[in-house]
């Protein structure tokens, strides 16, 4: 049983008020699952085409996947602190670009792949090291780029 609730009494003349309505979490959400959507088929379609321009030999090193992601991290690093610290950025900026674009043209889960691949060829040592070669130097293009940025971009916030 529910308590009763207590009837509102209006003054005369006073304006009608209505509950404010609550958006569904679709049209919250909605724009932004198509913005990253949208920059994943961007992004993966570049990174096909890098990998069509500059297709890695079956038994060789990974270069295209290893300068793939070491690029969209130095643009990563770009781009974080262009929307964080020079611009004011739409909300759907970072989804777009940031998770969508760059998510879709780095390609960690290759990277994985290439791994496996290269230690299931005996090539274990080469696997270890891609692998860590791969993390040290995306996180290097990501802190360098962002860094050079900030200093290239000091005082000029808009």
């Amino acid at each position: 049983m529910t308590a009763p609730r207590p009837e509102r009494v209006e003054e005369p003349g006073a304006p009608v008020r209505t509950p404010a309505r609550t958006a569904s979490p679709w049209q919250r959400q909605g724009p932004v699952l198509a913005m990253v959507a949208l920059g994943g088929a961007v992004g993966a379609t570049a990174r096909y085409g890098a990998a069509r321009l500059w297709p890695a030999e079956t038994a060789g090193f990974p270069w295209t996947t290893f300068w793939v992601n070491v690029l969209g991290c130095a643009v990563m690093g770009v781009f974080m602190v262009l929307i964080t610290d020079v611009w004011v950025a739409h909300r759907l900026v970072r989804p777009f670009f940031g998770t969508g674009v760059l998510g879709g043209f780095t390609t960690f889960s290759t990277y994985a792949v290439d791994i496996q691949r290269l230690v299931d060829e005996g090539r274990p040592w080469t696997g270890f090291g891609y692998l860590g070669a791969t993390l040290i130097a995306a996180l290097a293009a990501v802190w360098l780029s962002g860094a050079a940025t900030r200093r290239t971009m000091a005082g000029r916030r808009r």
